[in-house]
């Protein structure tokens, strides 16, 4: 028997010089937001030069409001840092909470005086993927 939740979050990461692309899998909950926001907030800091930072949800489970408040906080991180937001294969309850919480504009739209340049055919791409591991979920760190 094992005491990890069912409701983990996986995170699988695809970075280029310009954008990442961050793959969610799983429940974005109270047990797990602070997993995807110190992971944005690790890839914030690493890459100066981002632009975008694209939230694939197409694996996103149940979100609660600790995922709602950890979207929003990540909303605010990439607006100080000048990088647009995407949320790409939002799910139909992701939407409805979104829609509810009169949060889905805000985290959809481009800040106000976002300035949207296009990288030229000859950009180089230095493409990377990993899997962000999750933080272990036993009551003495042990899974």
């Amino acid at each position: 028997m094992s005491n990890q939740p069912s409701s983990h979050l996986r995170l699988t990461a695809v970075d280029t010089a310009t954008a990442v692309r961050i793959e969610l899998d799983g429940d974005l909950d109270y047990d797990n937001g602070d997993v995807l926001l110190d992971a944005v907030t690790d890839k914030l800091a690493a890459q100066p030069g981002l632009r975008d930072l694209t939230l694939g949800c197409a694996g996103l489970g149940a979100i609660d409001s600790t995922g709602l408040a950890t979207l929003l906080m990540i909303r605010r991180r990439t607006d100080a840092a000048g990088v647009l937001l995407h949320l790409e294969d939002r799910t139909a309850p992701l939407d409805r909470l979104l829609t509810l919480t009169d949060t889905l504009d805000h985290l959809t739209a481009s800040p106000a005086g976002a300035v949207r340049e296009t990288s030229g055919p000859g950009e180089p791409r230095a493409d990377t993927e990993e899997a962000i591991p999750a933080r272990p979920t036993g009551p003495d760190g042990s899974a």
